[in-house]
């Protein structure tokens, strides 16, 4: 007896996608797994051979392991800031630190930094920091290095007309900073304010006798915690930033009031 051929008509089974959906799933947001061990064992070795020469050399293992992952995260977490901190914004082209170090008044003339970092700064003001942030007010603060990883938050070296605006604030009223630097979770989180920027004397335009004349020699206001390696390699990262960051708020919320720059309630 014959048989007969079931004849096919050349078309595969099920569904085919269309270019619309392949170009929406090579357009998804990139996901943050969390950094690598070849971040830390990169930045390690640009420590040990912090020279032009191995800098260049490796400078794909740069692009690929640390600042690739970092731009990233400082996405997802500026994601986050909508939801918590409205007025504070991340962005991977402007908060991520350039890698090269500016030794032209230093005696250390290595190149390179040996970490990587980002802020995440008021939308209202400019994202400089330090004494070149004329118009930089509070805001927050990542970075990755063996043995130094840490979230902080503050405003560190403001200029002097910033500077002088905050301790006339803290000589008006020193009650409600005092009252944020003392609630209990801060002080789980982050301890006390950094003292590594501290006058041993209280500023001449301030009496020395004030009751607040311990914050009135401060000349950065920043508050930190460190995270482990492991911690680095997560993919929760983000929501730990996040956490910690919350935390810190009514602290950046109270120094960028008094320099102008008010929280906002959405984007």
């Amino acid at each position: 007896m014959a048989t007969t051929k079931k004849k096919t008509t050349g078309k595969r089974s099920g569904r085919t996608e269309s270019k619309a959906e392949r170009a929406s799933v090579s357009n998804a947001p990139e996901k943050f797994t969390g950094f690598r061990p070849a971040a830390l064992t990169f930045l390690r070795g640009l420590a040990r051979n912090n020279k032009r020469e191995w800098f260049e050399a490796n400078r794909s293992r740069y692009e690929t392991e640390v600042k690739r992952p970092l731009q990233v995260l400082v996405e997802e977490i500026d994601a986050r800031l909508g939801e918590i901190a409205p007025e504070m914004v991340g962005n991977p082209k402007r908060s991520i630190f350039r890698i090269y170090r500016d030794v032209r008044f230093s005696k250390d003339k290595s190149p390179y930094k040996t970490n990587a970092a980002a802020w995440f700064y008021h939308r209202d003001a400019g994202h400089a920091v330090g004494t070149a942030a004329v118009h930089g007010g509070a805001g927050f603060y990542f970075q990755i290095a063996p043995g130094e990883c840490i979230v902080a938050g503050g405003i560190w070296m403001p200029p002097a007309a910033a500077l002088k605006t905050l301790r006339e604030a803290i000589a008006d009223d020193h009650e409600e900073l005092r009252s944020i630097l003392q609630q209990p979770a801060f002080k789980r989180a982050f301890g006390t304010l950094s003292d590594e920027a501290v006058l041993k004397r209280t500023p001449r335009a301030f009496d020395p006798e004030h009751p607040a004349a311990d914050l009135l020699r401060y000349k950065s206001f920043t508050v930190s915690r460190e995270l482990s390696e492991d911690d680095m390699s997560s993919a929760k990262l983000p929501d730990m930033i996040a956490k910690q960051y919350a935390t810190m708020l009514p602290f950046v919320r109270w120094l960028n009031r008094v320099l102008g720059l008010p929280a906002h309630s959405r984007r």
